[in-house]
């Protein structure tokens, strides 16, 4: 049984949270400069240019990439052969708090009904995962709101087909438009429940861009392509890059329901990962 103090939980949180404010990863950073080559038109291919330059400048002097610094995600997949010595919940909280409140990143997290700012920027929304061995792989995904107002969920009828599913796809990225701030990275979650098919949603956000899945490839790339017709283009200027990738989780759902949810996320789909 490894052990692994919560302390050393808190400083790694702390530090992916510091990172992913101020560094687009290099997925995402390759994808919108190749994006910005590829576009014919000029005025998509000078924003594409414009937000390579700010995101470089970001990381370059330390500030963030943009002024919405998100709300806290966390993903954890915990060993099983690991002994967490201390709170691990309470870890993770102190490492966003410190990480917003030392690193001066914007607060953003209020009370839903009096909107009263908790100062912290928590407490964080965690995903945990028991996994095999004894290691503890945690990614930090800061996810701005603006993108994320512009995500739905639909139940489906269960004779619902793949046509369907991607109708909707298309259509929240319609309705979103330029409000998201496009380029846009889309999760897509099918299946499973209510609620699970939002986590599944959020989860596809933190795919590689550039490397689609073994299982839904085919379905990633028809949405991408289907999404990048709709001519929204970079900041809503028209042209052909609405979206950099399309990323889809799916699970099993119950024989009465089809759940799908579609999570947006902005050109600056920010996230870093540890191992301890």
């Amino acid at each position: 049984m490894r052990e692994i103090k919560a302390k050393q939980i808190e400083d790694t949180v702390c530090e992916l949270f510091t990172k992913a404010a101020v560094k687009l990863p290099n997925d995402v950073y390759r994808s919108m400069w190749k994006s910005a080559g590829d576009e014919t038109d000029e005025r998509a291919r000078d924003v594409l240019c414009n937000l390579c330059k700010n995101a470089r400048e970001a990381e370059k002097t330390g500030v963030p990439i943009c002024q919405d610094t998100g709300m806290a995600f966390l993903f954890a997949e915990i060993g099983q052969d690991v002994h967490i010595i201390g709170d691990f919940e309470k870890a993770v909280n102190k490492g966003v708090e410190r990480a917003y409140v030392d690193g001066k990143l914007r607060l953003s997290v209020a009370h839903p009904i009096t909107r009263v700012n908790t100062g912290t920027n928590t407490p964080a929304i965690v995903y945990t995962k028991l996994v095999k061995g004894d290691k503890v792989k945690l990614t930090a995904l800061p996810k701005g709101f603006g993108s994320e107002n512009m995500s739905r969920l639909k139940m489906f009828n269960p004779t619902a087909g793949i046509e369907e599913i991607k109708e909707f796809v298309y259509e929240t990225v319609r309705i979103a438009d330029a409000n998201p701030c496009p380029p846009i990275i889309v999760g897509v979650g099918i299946g499973g429940s209510f609620d699970y098919s939002a986590f599944l949603a959020k989860k596809a956000l933190t795919h590689t861009v550039g490397k689609h899945s073994k299982e839904h490839g085919e379905l990633e790339k028809e949405l991408l392509e289907g999404i990048n017709a709709l001519n929204i283009g970079p900041q809503g200027f028209g042209g052909k890059t609405t979206c950099l990738w399309v990323g889809v989780e799916m699970a099993p759902t119950h024989i009465a329901g089809l759940p799908v949810a579609v999570n947006i996320s902005c050109h600056a789909t920010r996230h870093a990962s540890a191992v301890l």
